[in-house]
């Protein structure tokens, strides 16, 4: 029996990557596809209705957060330490009793920085308080 001598292959072995990149970014797409960019956290917001001037009698239990001028946070006429958001979260928590339910009403100077009110209303948002009040005074000159 005559045996055939194997021939040696001097070619090298080439790893075609075109395929293998086009598969990969076929994933990529996929999985940016099918993320969730967006984390959606709404807060229901009571926004005040004026008729006439008329103000708003209501005696029932509520959280009050009062802002001041310079930023200074009073809650239930209680001032807090600092502007931090993290105290004015554990005063909330505090106030309120475990009791969500219970509306906050936002009173802020005029001449009060917006960062300011945002961070209240973001305080409150982040507690789990869902009914939100803002506060406004009627001009000298309103009928």
């Amino acid at each position: 029996m005559k045996f055939r001598k194997r021939r040696e292959r001097s070619q090298d072995v080439d790893i075609n990557l075109i395929p293998l990149i086009d598969v990969v970014f076929f994933i990529v797409i996929f999985l940016v596809m099918s993320m969730t960019f967006t984390n959606e956290n709404r807060m229901k917001l009571e926004l005040p209705s004026a008729q006439s001037g008329a103000q708003e009698q209501n005696n029932d239990a509520k959280i009050e957060i009062v802002i001041g001028f310079k930023g200074e946070y009073t809650v239930n006429d209680k001032s807090l330490i600092d502007q931090n958001i993290e105290t004015l979260k554990r005063a909330l928590v505090k106030e309120a009793g475990g009791n969500k339910e219970l509306p906050i009403v936002i009173t802020a100077d005029a001449n009060t920085p917006h960062h300011s009110v945002v961070t209240a209303m973001d305080a409150a948002g982040q507690e789990g308080f869902e009914h939100l009040r803002i506060t406004t005074k009627a001009t000298d000159g309103a009928p």
